[in-house]
């Protein structure tokens, strides 16, 4: 298992250098750093591979996350902006590990959330869950707060603040859709949030410290269409599936066993008995994805497709 503990976690340098990628099988991935804050344009909760497996567009970016303990607010979310870190949610990460997919363990006020995040096979959908850990006693009313932030962009490009966007959120109990363009896919959340809220806000000037260094446009505007609130008091597990088509919440554990049981699957068929033969055995699967009927193997993460010469190279360990 690959585990941070909070003398990573808490050092914003240490933490920008180490990123997590979990892929779907059609070409799409989920990606950020191990703190959550996005250092890549191609960075995002959800992008979307609709011509598997190219075709790849940054529907999700990610989620403004704040904690509330009788009415305190706490932010778990962090982000870059021209001249500050903000907010430093990486303060109250206190672990991140892969088992099998990205988990972050945050602790604020002796109370333990525990976030983890993971895609399921052959679909544009990303599942994030989160959970009340602690035994601590919980205050009379703990809520959570999720701002999605969207991009809805070619995972090359960049978005900025303009007024084409349709801010209109459709919503009916446990779903909430947007279309903020004619030729883009729909982004469905299927929630158990206790409230969705309205909100139509732009946050404007994310900049992105790796396209900086590689000399290119570093600066994004991101866009709120609503706000999701969750009462952690009466239930203590909230659960969010960012997908392009509809879902429902309420099956978001049956994903997480099935999901669950296939990496180990994936890792059972190592060759020798050993656990560093076994993670490379189960990494294997992230770079194959479908096209058409027929199977790829994707160059690389994050920009890559599949390439005949990458391939080659891969095929002897891959089929080992």
């Amino acid at each position: 298992m690959i585990r941070f503990g909070q003398d990573v976690c808490g050092n914003v340098e240490a933490a920008l250098r180490r990123e997590w990628l979990e892929t779907n099988g059609l070409g799409g991935f989920a990606s950020s750093t191990i703190n959550g804050l996005n250092t890549r344009r191609y960075h995002g909760l959800l992008v979307a591979a609709t011509k598997p497996p190219v075709g790849r567009l940054v529907l999700l970016s990610k989620f403004e996350e704040t904690l509330s303990l009788d009415g305190r607010k706490f932010d778990l979310s962090a982000n870059r902006y021209p001249g500050v870190v903000h907010p430093r949610g990486f303060e109250f990460l206190k672990q991140f590990r892969l088992d099998p997919f990205p988990i972050f363990t945050y602790e604020v006020e002796g109370i333990q959330i525990e976030k983890s995040v993971f895609m399921p096979q052959g679909e544009n959908t990303t599942i994030i869950q989160y959970q009340i850990k602690s035994n601590a006693t919980l205050p009379e009313r703990i809520e959570l707060e999720l701002r999605p932030l969207i991009a809805f962009r070619d995972y090359h490009s960049l978005t900025h603040e303009n007024g084409s966007l349709n801010r209109n959120v459709e919503t009916e109990p446990g779903l909430a859709s947007i279309s903020p363009y004619t030729d883009l896919p729909t982004l469905h959340f299927a929630h158990d949030a206790e409230e969705v809220k309205d909100s139509g806000s732009w946050y404007r000037n994310f900049e992105y410290g790796a396209e900086r260094e590689r000399g290119l446009d570093f600066v994004e505007d991101l866009f709120n269409p609503c706000v999701l609130r969750f009462d952690l008091r009466s239930k203590t597990q909230a659960t969010v599936i960012a997908s392009t088509e509809p879902r429902d919440a309420a099956r978001a554990n049956e994903y997480r066993r099935s999901e669950t049981s296939r990496r180990r699957a994936n890792a059972m068929r190592s060759p020798v008995e050993d656990d560093f033969v076994k993670a490379l055995t189960a990494a294997t699967d992230q770079y194959i994805a479908a096209r058409g009927e027929q199977k790829t193997v994707i160059a690389g993460y994050h920009w890559f497709s599949d390439w005949g010469r990458d391939t080659m190279i891969a095929l002897p360990g891959l089929a080992t």
